[in-house]
């Protein structure tokens, strides 16, 4: 399965970092903002500046971790595919694993595995999904004839 919709190597990194950055801004602000409204005290005034407040807090935070994650991803993955000499899902699975097992190493071995693990089977997931959805698209273009003739009888 090849990816030739992504950047070279050394400058996915960046790209997935960005990227990640930019998801954790906008889903974090909308949580936030969700939160602080209804955090905040009664009165429409009061709710909006605490929903404001809550935004200009915490959405740069969710976003820089949204960024360590996705970077870290892109480099593991980045180094599998220099090690294996070749990109497909298991790649991407490794890289999940291995970026839940790193990001919760300071809490301890038990922790670590458990992130693996999570980080493993929703890589897999999202992995089988993608190659599920090649498939069904590419059915949809193929010959519904399995012979491979025309309708009227004559093979072409």
């Amino acid at each position: 399965m090849e990816e030739y919709v992504r950047e070279p190597c050394p400058w996915r990194i960046v790209d997935d970092c960005g990227g990640a950055f930019t998801m954790g801004i906008i889903g974090g602000g909308v949580f936030q903002s969700i939160k602080g409204f209804r955090n905040a005290p009664v009165g429409m005034k009061h709710r909006l500046r605490g929903s404001v407040n809550a935004v200009k807090i915490r959405a740069p935070q969710i976003g820089g971790s949204f960024a360590v994650w996705g970077g870290l991803f892109s480099t593991i993955d980045c180094g599998l595919v220099r090690l294996r000499g070749k990109e497909d899902p298991w790649n991407s699975i490794t890289s999940g694993a291995l970026t839940g097992a790193v990001l919760a190493s300071r809490s301890g071995p038990l922790a670590m595995v458990g992130s693996a693990l999570m980080g493993g089977i929703l890589l897999a997931l999202i992995e089988g999904v993608g190659i599920l959805l090649t498939r069904y698209t590419a059915q949809q273009f193929q010959n519904p004839n399995p012979f491979g003739e025309e309708p009227s009888g004559v093979p072409h």
